[in-house]
């Protein structure tokens, strides 16, 4: 029988939603690293140099091939043997954001070959520049099919993120295992963890695709999701 108690529940939320602002930020902070680097990325492995491209491939594959709790721990203790010393916060918003960056740049790379090559051949008949080729002509016939991507891995992220509480990043989880630690209570923390997660998760994954609809119609393509 569940030995939950609301009374409890009341005094903990303060805490609860402190963290779970925290949270938020480590992981917008940490997905807007991904969405740049992970653009750099992919666009590195484009290159006609295959020295740079190969490097670029392999280093994606490094990291998507090693565990995010194992990026976290080598960039905040690991760092300061080189001299990059590194608040937790700070270290934990790279370390997530470089993991995703290497994600995203695979969703970034599907999607720009997903623009038909005629495209590519109007572009260079047209003498355009390979900034102006990508920002007006590639990049914005992509967006439609890597928008569902870029939403996975949002909601990815911010559940990724009670990994930083392994150095110390007070986020939802870390506070949930505080608060249980301290009061030797943990179905009420622990639980209502999972409900904020569902509050903010659900809502988003929502907005993300009302986003992809507005993106499709702006360029006058079928809308994917639309009422019964």
């Amino acid at each position: 029988m569940f030995d939950w108690k609301w009374s409890f529940v009341v005094e903990i939320l303060p805490r609860l939603f402190e963290a779970t602002l925290k949270t938020l930020l480590a992981a917008g902070f940490g997905y807007v690293i991904a969405l740049i680097v992970g653009l750099f990325l992919a666009l590195a492995q484009r290159t006609p140099y295959r020295i740079i491209t190969y490097a670029i491939r392999e280093f994606v594959e490094f990291i998507r091939s090693t565990p995010l709790v194992l990026q976290v721990f080598f960039v905040f203790y690991v760092g300061p043997q080189f001299g990059i010393r590194l608040s937790p916060w700070t270290a934990g918003m790279i370390a997530i954001g470089m993991h995703y960056a290497a994600y995203l740049s695979e969703v970034y790379r599907a999607g720009m070959d997903s623009v038909a090559k005629g495209q590519w051949e109007a572009c260079i008949a047209l003498n355009f520049s390979t900034f102006r080729t990508y920002y007006k002509i590639i990049i914005p016939q992509a967006l439609p099919t890597v928008i569902p991507g870029f939403g996975n891995y949002l909601v990815a992220i911010l559940k990724d993120t009670p990994m930083l509480s392994v150095i110390g990043v007070t986020e939802l989880f870390h506070a949930a295992t505080s608060i249980g630690a301290e009061t030797y209570r943990f179905l009420e923390p622990y639980t209502m963890v999972g409900v904020i997660f569902l509050i903010i998760s659900l809502p988003l994954a929502l907005l993300i695709r009302r986003f992809e609809d507005w993106i499709r119609a702006s360029l006058g393509m079928k809308k994917l999701y639309t009422k019964d």
